[in-house]
């Protein structure tokens, strides 16, 4: 009696299933005795070509029996911006180590973490454009310091004051990356004042309204993946369309240059740092110069979990004209990472002014941080 088709659909997807499983248990008897003698192209040939191609382009998933599309290496747009340490985990533990299918098996039985190491180097050398920055340049976003990497994310910001007068803002951020190195950056603010009640002299009340709308674009002028090093030079325009009689927005527009640095130091430490300048375009607007610094170390539960990423940074801003002292402020914060996947992030910290405090509140600040290239919210958890 032959197969119905039905059947036939259901058991053909199975049988490759298992033999690529079947595969990983026997891959240590089809490589050589001592792997380490392979080349990188020879271990990544011996251990992914069956499914990802020796060119690294991927076979037809209608040839492996998989729904899903197998990605392209070459693709600078895909390849370059992951890290390796990411891809690394995929490899050792499967797919559902980063909230993938499960039809990307594990290797951790069949190579050392090292061999890994050297198979995703490979894959990194596939993309053939140097222009492209690498993702281990993609440091964790601190509260204040702009980033140099250009990115892709929607954040969601909001800080208020534990002391004196209240006040609840933040902002919704979307950032677009724009080629190998640019981005476009859309900032809505948004808050909550509160205000004195003119008719009743210790009465407050409480008022609301979106802020200034900025828009924002930055371009990463230098990056060197072996110094572990990004420099980018950015702009802003705020426009006016908040309430200033709110407490909400300014009398008119703002523009703002910056530059940022990135730079990888030794076991997961890093520092990044921004300076620039702000410019009222309006009457009575004062010109600003700002500098932030932040250092922080990221820390990973068991070699491939959980990222704990501590830090602090230091903000200094002053009038450019006049004497007026430099207003410090002191941030020490902490971001982690909530999903399998690792492209949603919360940052919670505290905002402590350290000099000029009359008038300045110590304020609660924090974001929940969506990185929409690798998937939507609630995928891979």
């Amino acid at each position: 009696m032959g197969w119905s088709r039905a059947p036939l659909a259901l058991f053909l997807p199975g049988v490759v299933f298992w033999l690529l499983f079947a595969n990983v248990g026997s891959l240590k008897g089809q490589l050589p005795a001592d792997v380490d003698t392979l080349s990188d192209a020879a271990l990544f040939d011996a251990a992914c070509a069956n499914c990802h191609g020796s060119d690294g382009r991927g076979l037809d998933r209608a040839l492996l029996g998989f729904e899903e599309p197998l990605p392209d290496f070459t693709d600078c747009n895909f390849a370059a911006r992951e890290r390796s340490a990411d891809w690394v985990a995929v490899a050792h533990g499967g797919g559902p180590a980063r909230g993938f299918s499960r039809m990307m098996p594990a290797f951790g039985e069949a190579l050392s973490k090292s061999q890994l190491q050297r198979v995703i180097a490979y894959v990194h050398s596939l993309c053939s454009e140097p222009a492209w920055p690498r993702g281990e340049l993609n440091l964790p976003r601190p509260l204040l310091t702009e980033k140099a990497f250009p990115e892709d994310e929607w954040v969601v910001e909001s800080d208020a004051a534990i002391e004196g007068d209240g006040s609840v803002s933040g902002a919704f951020v979307y950032e677009r990356r724009f080629g190998r190195r640019a981005q476009l950056e859309v900032v809505i603010p948004y808050g909550w004042v509160e205000v004195p009640v003119a008719a009743a002299p210790n009465a407050t009340k409480w008022v609301s309204g979106f802020g200034d709308v900025v828009l924002g674009a930055k371009y990463a002028v230098h990056h060197s993946f072996s110094a572990g090093r990004i420099f980018s030079l950015g702009g802003e325009v705020a426009l006016p369309t908040g309430d200033e009689s709110k407490g909400i927005g300014a009398a008119g527009t703002k523009l703002e240059g910056f530059m940022s640095f990135g730079q990888i130091l030794p076991v997961g430490a890093f520092v990044q740092a921004q300076a620039g300048a702000e410019f009222p375009l309006y009457t009575g607007g004062e010109n600003e110069g700002f500098g932030r610094i932040a250092l922080g170390r990221t820390f990973t539960s068991g070699g491939f979990g959980r990222t704990w990423t501590p830090m602090v940074e230091l903000q200094g801003k002053r009038e450019i004209a006049g004497s007026v002292p430099i207003a410090l402020d002191v941030v020490p914060q902490m971001q982690v990472s909530l999903s399998t996947r690792q492209h949603v992030l919360f940052n919670v910290g505290l905002l402590v002014p350290a000099t000029e405090t009359s008038g300045r509140s110590v304020r609660l600040m924090a974001y929940l941080l969506l990185d929409w290239f690798d998937g939507g919210f609630f995928e891979g958890w």
